[in-house]
């Protein structure tokens, strides 16, 4: 007599990534908010164990995983009755972590929700299940949290209902640092769509933006405060770009700058400089084409590029300036013969990104750019950009 195959698994886990755990419910599960807990609703007796995952995409960072709700799916009971039936299923993530970050919203938020959107779901109708929506984030992001998904969101920490689902994801996809490989995904996407999902957001009416108006536009973004990373010579660094040809615009976006303000300005611009940080996450609403400049500090350059570098992937014109020890201000406090400043890639082999080294290379640097320097630079960007405009 043939054996019977045994029924599929009604809970599957993919723990073989670097950055990220992802699980799925195969079947109808109910949600139990006050403990964070799916429950299966039909269980069988092939899974009868809990398992348990973190839903935020840095598996690889211990200190902020240890500070991420764990969230529990299991076959056992008793399984408590359904209040709230969704006929879409659940995507479950936190906003934990080192939400705040621009950076980091983005980078271990939105383009990983971006991803999973198009992995999991072709027909992208999901609710979304968020831990630490804290309000001032959902506030923020409302106008593109509505984009992914029409559904009110579920607030895993201050919902007390139970929400029923048809099946559910937990975890998000992270693809590495700010991108997106159209080759791992089943409905292909790259950050080319990612951006137009952004002009859809947040370009209004104002979609097909012409980028042929003369002369060429250029956002400068400014750390007037904060921590290291200054431009202390901005304002000639600034006359330097006017002399080149540039309109300039100087834009210092801060956590209460509307997207679509920020949209509005980079989105309608043909090149951006900027001093490595959080901020050069703007360069995602530049249009393809357009030119990015990067001014990397002493140190950062490892990091500089991992952070930022894959946006030449978007069709963005991509450039770092590399700043020299004489135009840091580090070379006061440390003279120029430090091997923190000398070599500042042999100080660092080997070391972990300690809070130490972070302290010296982030916040206590500050940058006097050289102006014949940097205007080569600025030339073949002012070249690139007279090209896109005449495209």
């Amino acid at each position: 007599m043939k054996e019977m195959a045994p029924p599929p698994r009604q809970i599957t886990c993919d723990r073989s990534h670097y950055a990220y755990d992802i699980c799925t419910t195969n079947v109808a599960t109910t949600l139990n908010p006050t403990t964070s807990t799916f429950f299966i609703q039909r269980p069988t007796t092939v899974d009868q164990t809990a398992t348990k995952i973190r839903p935020y995409p840095r598996k690889f960072d211990s200190p902020v995983m240890s500070r991420i709700k764990e969230v529990t799916i299991t076959a056992g009971r008793p399984i408590p009755s359904c209040r709230v039936k969704h006929e879409a299923p659940a995507l479950v993530f936190s906003a934990g972590g080192y939400t705040g970050n621009f950076f980091h919203d983005f980078n271990d938020g939105f383009i990983p929700l971006f991803i999973t959107l198009y992995s999991f779901f072709h027909d992208k109708n999901v609710v979304l299940v968020i831990s630490k929506a804290r309000d001032w984030w959902v506030n923020k992001y409302a106008t593109l949290l509505r984009q992914f998904s029409k559904h009110p969101i579920v607030d895993l920490d201050n919902d007390n209902k139970t929400h029923c689902f048809p099946h559910a994801t937990l975890g998000l996809v992270s693809h590495g640092f700010m991108t997106i490989k159209p080759e791992l995904m089943p409905n292909p996407k790259s950050l080319h769509d990612f951006h137009a999902f952004l002009r859809k957001t947040f370009g209004g009416n104002d979609n097909n933006v012409s980028l042929n108006s003369f002369p060429p536009r250029l956002v400068l973004l400014n750390r007037s405060s904060g921590d290291g990373r200054l431009l202390l010579n901005m304002e000639e660094v600034k006359m330097e770009m006017q002399r080149v040809g540039f309109d300039v615009i100087v834009f210092e976006p801060t956590p209460s700058t509307p997207l679509s303000k920020a949209f509005a300005v980079i989105g309608s611009s043909h090149a951006m400089v900027g001093i490595h940080g959080a901020a050069l996450t703007h360069s995602l609403f530049l249009k393809p084409g357009s030119v990015l400049i990067q001014v990397v500090p002493l140190g950062l350059e490892s990091v500089a590029e991992m952070c930022f570098g894959n946006l030449a992937k978007m069709g963005l014109n991509y450039m770092e300036y590399r700043v020299r020890a004489q135009e840091s201000s580090l070379i006061e406090k440390y003279g120029k013969e430090d091997v923190m400043i000398k070599n500042p890639n042999h100080f660092l082999n080997g070391r972990p990104w300690s809070q130490t080294t972070m302290n010296v290379y982030l916040k206590e640097q500050n940058l006097r750019l050289d102006l014949v320097r940097f205007r080569i630079y600025l030339n073949k960007a002012y070249k690139k950009a007279k090209q896109l405009i005449r495209s």
